[in-house]
């Protein structure tokens, strides 16, 4: 049985977030994922090539078979056969992904109570798609609606046959921007290269995972972190304008961070002692926290956010002293369009995923939800 139920904000605030709950084989999940797009934001499968669409189809299969099985349950959804390749079954909502954000990993041997702990503020515009092209001039002047993240889902999937999670996602349903899943796995994305980052300019879906899909790709088929390097580089991967990274820790204690750079490089980027602190640039390029450059106006404080991560988890960390590193790295409120829009701290160990959203300005402070647990369980 599915629930569904609103859990912060509402109207009159800048954030709606649904909890979604979908149990079942993975057909099954994938129909629920794909009617709730449909009803929420009238998502229906697009026409895409018919030849890659057919090599993406068989790169699930034989690499993710949970999303193969879930996309036909979006067939079964919209009473189509899943062997038309004439259609694009994935990116539910198709809102451009990626975003400029901060993380945390305080190992347990930093940690105060020997627990460790992935914190992350999720920075993103509070603009629609239309006005957020039209800011970085890849579109005409533009006021009015929906923002993008305005809307987003905590989702939790208890699948018959595979690995339960719950993920939070600003958009595509079939995606996540963060999530823990029963195994004690955590993954969470950031803007890897923000000095980099375009707009995406009509995507080509690829055979391969987009940025969205990694998070849920070593959720469903990743225990630990050891498996998940494992996974990112047998995997085929590719950005659509905004390149990303991404923070990865288990129930272990262990932790790295994967990136891509240039020429197809790949990077594990890892931590000796202490807290691994992200921001928006490359740590394989940027290693020294103490010889980044100043942020400019293409940056949004990037290394400044770094600077400040480092300096507030330098001591041991409390619970409430890991969130107060990522408050004081929280984008502050001003006439530019960019807030921290979520704040969550994910448990490995505890399977957990507690969160507080941001519900709007208040002079000169921000109005906040409760911090709210999602817990992993079936």
């Amino acid at each position: 049985m599915n629930e569904l139920s609103i859990v912060a904000g509402g109207r009159h605030d800048f954030l709606t977030v649904r909890h979604l709950v979908v149990r079942g084989d993975q057909v099954a999940i994938g129909r629920a994922l794909a009617e709730e797009a449909h009803t929420s934001a009238g998502w229906a499968p697009a026409p895409t090539d018919p030849l890659r669409n057919r090599a993406r189809w068989t790169w699930f299969e034989r690499n993710w078979p949970q999303q193969h099985a879930r996309l036909s349950g979006v067939a079964a959804a919209f009473g189509l056969d899943p062997d038309d390749d004439s259609l694009r079954l994935d990116g539910f909502s198709g809102l451009p992904s990626g975003s400029g954000c901060s993380a945390v990993w305080c190992p347990p041997q930093q940690a105060i109570d020997g627990r460790g702990r992935v914190g992350r503020n999720y920075d993103f515009f509070t603009l629609s798609e239309a006005e957020l092209l039209a800011e970085f001039g890849s579109g005409p002047a533009a006021e009015g609606g929906v923002a993008l993240a305005s809307r987003p889902y905590v989702l939790t999937t208890v699948p018959d046959d595979g690995l339960a999670s719950t993920v939070l996602t600003m958009s595509e349903l079939d995606g996540c921007t963060e999530g823990v899943n029963e195994a004690g796995l955590c993954v969470v994305l950031l803007f890897g290269d923000i000095e980099a980052a375009e707009p995406p300019a009509n995507p080509v879906p690829q055979a391969g995972l987009d940025v969205m899909q990694v998070p849920r790709f070593l959720l469903d088929t990743c225990e630990n972190a050891e498996q998940a390097k494992q996974a990112l580089l047998g995997a085929k991967l590719y950005d659509q304008g905004a390149p990303c990274h991404y923070l990865v820790a288990d129930a272990a204690g262990n932790a790295f961070v994967w990136e891509r750079g240039s020429k197809d490089s790949e990077h594990i980027v890892e931590q000796d002692h202490g807290a691994l602190c992200v921001t928006n640039h490359p740590l394989h390029r940027y290693p020294d926290v103490a010889a980044l450059p100043e942020d400019t106006a293409e940056t949004f404080e990037t290394f400044a956010r770094a600077r400040t991560l480092a300096k507030h988890t330098a001591a041991p960390l409390s619970a409430d002293s890991l969130r107060e590193a990522l408050d004081a790295a929280s984008m502050p409120v001003s006439e530019l369009p960019w807030r921290t829009l979520w704040r969550s701290v994910l448990d490995p160990v505890d399977r957990t995923l507690t969160t507080r959203f941001y519900l709007g300005d208040a002079e000169s402070s921000v109005r906040h939800s409760p911090e709210l647990i999602f817990e992993v369980s079936r």
